[in-house]
């Protein structure tokens, strides 16, 4: 039986930040400037090293950590009480070449793709926000940036094919 190649989808963000490189690199990974976009979290800082943010909402494991340029790491969405995720592993990719930030994030289930497109649209408009030195609620960003990716807020995706109700 031969190989073939398979279609992931992805969702990929460019944005471009009046920041130094050292400063946009601590938003990414310093665990006192996480929650100021992403929440409670810690990223280790090494290739192998683990990653817990969300206060363990999402967990991995840093696949590439070349400091004011590269971070990679594993994604693995998990709620209380899990040990095992039910949602597909995907992989995230910070590339920073100066003040540009890249963002990939792959693969995404159809199911998932506006609901991450929203999500991430909203996490680097925190980073930008933070960066000039200010600080909104991320609650207060969701409607604008649903809206721009068609999300019913109130019906987020919990597993993948599924919708119900954000309780």
């Amino acid at each position: 039986m031969k190989g073939e190649i398979l279609a992931e989808s992805a969702v990929r963000f460019i944005r471009q930040f009046d920041a130094p490189a050292d400063k946009i690199w601590a938003f990414l990974t310093d665990s006192r400037r996480l929650p100021e976009w992403y929440g409670e979290g810690a990223i280790e800082p090494r290739e192998g090293g683990a990653v817990s943010l969300m206060s363990g909402h999402i967990r991995g494991v840093v696949t590439g950590w070349r400091p004011q340029t590269f971070l990679a790491y594993t994604w693995n969405v998990l709620s209380p009480g899990e040990s095992v995720s039910r949602f597909p592993m995907s992989y995230l990719e910070f590339t920073l070449e100066g003040s540009k930030l890249t963002l990939i994030h792959r693969p995404i289930p159809q199911a998932m793709q506006g609901q991450t497109m929203m999500g991430w649209h909203t996490m680097l408009d925190l980073v930008e926000a933070g960066l000039a030195g200010s600080f909104p609620k991320r609650s207060d960003l969701f409607p604008k940036n649903a809206e721009r990716y068609g999300v019913d807020i109130t019906k987020l995706n919990r597993s993948v094919g599924e919708s119900r109700s954000d309780n």
